[in-house]
């Protein structure tokens, strides 16, 4: 699938933190979220990982969205939020990977391969300042 729980949580996260002028901690976020803070620590550490989001420790510590993140594109913050790139289904990116047996007759690959490439080269185009002005 997809946009994925993580790759969902990951956008609506950065758009909170975009909108706050303070580092916001794990447990405040979730809350307003109304999700998962367990799930989502995991979320904001790879999303710290890939240089989205800074964190900050201490009292008044927590996370904030990093100034060159508003132009990351969406593609690069699910791919962090995946850990790998989000994919329509589960596909093998070429028919030489593909476990079946099939593949050589595989007659949607080529079609799902199609779609992904236009997919990709949209969530490539669109960025977080994008989500925030709509």
């Amino acid at each position: 699938m997809l946009l994925t729980r993580a790759s969902e949580y990951a956008l609506l996260s950065l758009i909170v933190l975009a909108k706050s002028s303070k580092p916001l901690d794990a447990e405040t976020l979730a809350k307003e979220l109304d999700i998962s803070k367990s799930f989502l620590a995991k979320i904001l550490q790879s999303l710290a990982r890939a240089e989205l989001i800074s964190s900050y420790k201490g009292a008044n510590g927590g996370f904030a969205l990093n100034d060159t993140s508003l132009g990351r594109s969406v593609l690069e913050i699910m791919s962090a939020a995946e850990g790998k790139n989000p994919v329509v289904l589960e596909c093998s990116p070429s028919l030489e990977s593909c476990p079946s047996e099939r593949a050589s007759t595989c007659r949607i690959w080529p079609f799902i391969n199609r779609l992904q490439g236009k997919i990709d080269a949209f969530l490539g185009t669109l960025t977080l300042q994008d989500i925030l002005q709509e």
